[in-house]
């Protein structure tokens, strides 16, 4: 069993204080008192308990008084927390976190359960419900955000240790995923169905309304050796961009290692097309 590597260099860790309003990532050591002798971890449960443990079920909640600053800074990089979940859409990369973080405080400065159905990210506002769809084995949960992370490129989105079970993505550690915020009493389309077979994956390094702005990024792509980069015109009913775009993608390791080629090239912040 592989637990969350990704998290391993989160201890050093430091988030702003910002006025009145602070986020206390759930990777720094819990506030004082800290027990001398760490709780104990309940086993973990068998296959069967796990796959009884239901989704969360979105339901409205007020905004958490903590996590939920307008903005906060980790490790240089800064991020916005958005004003609303609604119409939030996105794939990229789940990871996991478990043991090492049972029982210490989240972001919303809740406990973490890593047998509860939750997850951890970046910029959606805390509370909220998300849909995280594997790409790779179309199984799909529901979880609750109530935390801050994954603070590690490429990642979107840390998962509790149960609901990567249920994603199948424990031993791997990551997969590639697709997020889609839901909203309480609202329609839940999942969009995949179990049996359909794994989509074309693309990482888009940018978009534009000049076409030959893309066909210039598409040949400075071409001539650092990424052969594989193209220009996708505009689909009809959608907006009249020119994406330039990589692949296809069918492991985490091959994203990493484009969104990594890419920064080199100084075009940050790679992502997998949502379309």
């Amino acid at each position: 069993m592989r637990f969350a590597k990704t998290r391993s260099a989160a201890a050093g860790i430091t988030a702003l204080v910002l006025a009145a309003c602070s986020l206390s990532p759930h990777r720094e050591t819990p506030p004082a008192p800290v027990p001398a002798v760490p709780a104990p971890v309940p086993p973990p449960p068998s296959a069967s308990a796990i796959d009884a443990i239901p989704d969360a079920v979105p339901r409205v909640e007020p905004r958490s008084a903590h996590g939920n600053p307008p903005f906060y800074d980790v490790m240089g990089q800064r991020y916005v927390v958005l004003a609303s979940a609604e119409g939030y859409s996105e794939r990229g990369v789940a990871s996991w976190y478990g043991p090492t973080f049972h029982g210490g405080s989240t972001s919303s400065g809740e406990p973490y359960d890593m047998y509860g159905m939750t997850a951890a990210h970046k910029t959606l506002p805390l509370p909220c419900y998300v849909r995280v769809t594997n790409l790779r084995n179309g199984r799909s949960v529901v979880v609750r955000v109530n935390d801050r992370g994954p603070f590690v490129a490429n990642r979107l989105i840390d998962l509790s240790y149960t609901a990567a079970a249920k994603l199948d993505m424990l031993r791997e550690g990551t997969t590639l995923v697709e997020l889609k915020t839901l909203t309480p009493g609202a329609p839940d389309e999942i969009t995949r169905a179990t049996e359909a077979p794994p989509p074309a994956l693309y990482v888009q390094a940018g978009a534009f309304g000049d076409p030959r702005n893309a066909e210039h990024l598409n040949a400075q792509l071409h001539a650092a050796g990424l052969a594989n980069a193209f220009v996708l015109s505009p689909v009809a009913g959608q907006k009249s961009l020119y994406r330039v775009r990589l692949g296809p993608v069918n492991t985490v390791a091959q994203f990493d290692d484009l969104a990594q080629k890419l920064r080199a090239l100084g075009i940050p912040g790679a992502r997998l097309a949502n379309d």
